[in-house]
């Protein structure tokens, strides 16, 4: 079915619509996650299937899920239709082993938090939660590695 203007969205009805701010949307844009056309004055607009596009990638940064993985995700599916019920499932199933990963390594994090909170050292040279296995004495002396720790966070 050919796009009339007024099936399409512009910038800011589609980012009102997904519940996001237009510069997140031009950003979401920018990674590839969804796509405009644009109008004969330069002006972005969305297909309607765009929302749903953006409630996937809402629904992925809600588990946890990186924007390069929703992308990669997306990626896989048809460019020309909204996504249906069976491309979700599918997804689903997938994003669920990456969830389990996340939750597997967030529970090994826990208990190296209780093992540094309890012994209080905080020491580079022992410390299993910033530097395991004392990886950091092969770069020499310094706190470099608890900064990168800390900015990883970020």
């Amino acid at each position: 079915m050919p796009h009339t203007s007024h099936s399409l969205l512009t910038v800011g009805e589609a980012a009102s619509r997904a519940g996001i701010t237009v510069p997140t949307l031009r950003y979401y844009e920018e990674r590839g996650l969804v796509h405009s056309q644009r109008t004969a004055g330069n002006q972005r607009r969305y297909q309607r299937l765009a929302l749903r596009r953006l409630a996937i990638v809402a629904a992925g940064q809600r588990v946890g899920l990186s924007l390069d993985q929703i992308k990669a995700a997306l990626d896989e599916l048809p460019a020309d239709r909204a996504p249906s019920q069976a491309d979700w499932s599918a997804m689903s199933r997938r994003w669920a082993g990456l969830v389990a990963r996340r939750i597997r390594e967030l529970q090994v994090l826990e208990s190296s938090l209780e093992s540094c909170i309890g012994c209080g050292c905080l020491s580079l040279g022992r410390c299993s939660l910033i530097n395991p296995d004392d990886a950091a004495a092969e770069e020499g002396a310094g706190s470099r590695w608890a900064r990168r720790a800390r900015d990883a966070g970020t």
